[in-house]
């Protein structure tokens, strides 16, 4: 009994160590002028990803995409598109009533 409570314990305490050793990502949405090259676009979102992550959701009317990423992961991409004005904001809900 005595083991299997110190297995417990310690099964506890490596995934509040994990969960507080992962950085806090932002949602944010990242956009492009309209000549900007598909490649710039497909270059940011690999970064990204390979930061850990994730698309949300990629936009067809503008040059852009909405992202979940770490503040690291976004100055990567703000890196990679500074000769592009890349333009990363906050996603957040806009309403016309305050």
């Amino acid at each position: 009994m005595k083991l299997y409570i110190t297995a417990l314990l310690m099964a506890l305490l490596a995934a509040f160590a994990l969960a507080q050793g992962q950085a806090t990502q932002k949602a944010v949405v990242i956009s492009y002028p309209k000549d900007t090259p598909q490649s710039v676009i497909d270059q940011a979102m690999e970064a990204i990803k390979k930061a850990g992550g994730i698309i949300t959701h990629e936009y067809s009317i503008i040059k852009g995409f909405a992202a979940k990423a770490t503040e690291q992961a976004l100055e990567t991409v703000q890196t990679l598109g500074q000769h592009n004005n890349v333009l990363i904001e906050q996603d957040q809900v806009v309403g016309i009533n305050t």
